[in-house]
């Protein structure tokens, strides 16, 4: 259970192909992670997608994706979530989040990428906006469940990304409680 999970919106069904997988913004944005573990070794990441083998498009969700994407969870410390205006509620989300939270009691470091600095998440009250908020609401489940786990709510920033990826309060071993965290400005 070391490896970082990352939770993201694809189309469906999913292509890796050059025009489909990057055609998706939020594929993009886990790439982004990628490449920056792939200059830098001590950059925090360590994707979880990469404890099993890929899977294709067309295959069987019950006997094939669903238990893909439960095993790369159990080998997961938290959830990265990218949540954007474009995030689409697809089965695959629902179920990363509802079993990621709901049975493995996953902390969830959600990124912005829309959002490049902790300032532009946060009100004059240090409180997420109203616009922060009505994203949570994009997915339902992390809406209704996010109360059961610690949630870290940051932008899309490298330095802020590695240094939550590093915080133990959001690692399933040794997580803070249930709240709703922000690094204040």
């Amino acid at each position: 259970m070391n490896g970082n999970y990352c939770a993201f919106y694809v189309a469906e069904p999913f292509n890796e192909s050059f025009l489909g997988a990057h055609a998706t913004k939020d594929f993009v944005y886990y790439n982004t992670l990628r490449m920056w573990k792939g200059a830098d070794a001590s950059f925090p990441f360590n994707n979880s997608h990469d404890t099993t083998y890929n899977v294709r498009d067309g295959s069987n969700w019950e006997l094939t994706l669903r238990p893909r994407l439960r095993e790369r969870l159990r080998n997961s410390k938290n959830i990265i979530l990218f949540l954007s205006d474009r995030t689409i509620n697809s089965r695959a989300l629902r179920e990363e989040i509802d079993y990621g939270i709901n049975t493995l009691g996953l902390p969830v470091i959600v990124i912005y990428p829309d959002y490049n600095t902790k300032e532009s998440l946060l009100d004059r009250n240090n409180i997420l906006t109203p616009q922060i908020q009505s994203l949570w609401g994009k997915i339902p489940t992390f809406r209704d469940s996010m109360s059961l786990v610690p949630t870290l709510h940051i932008p899309m920033n490298k330095a802020l990304i590695s240094h939550s990826l590093a915080d133990s309060k959001f690692m399933v071993r040794t997580k803070a409680v249930p709240d709703v965290y922000r690094y204040p400005v």
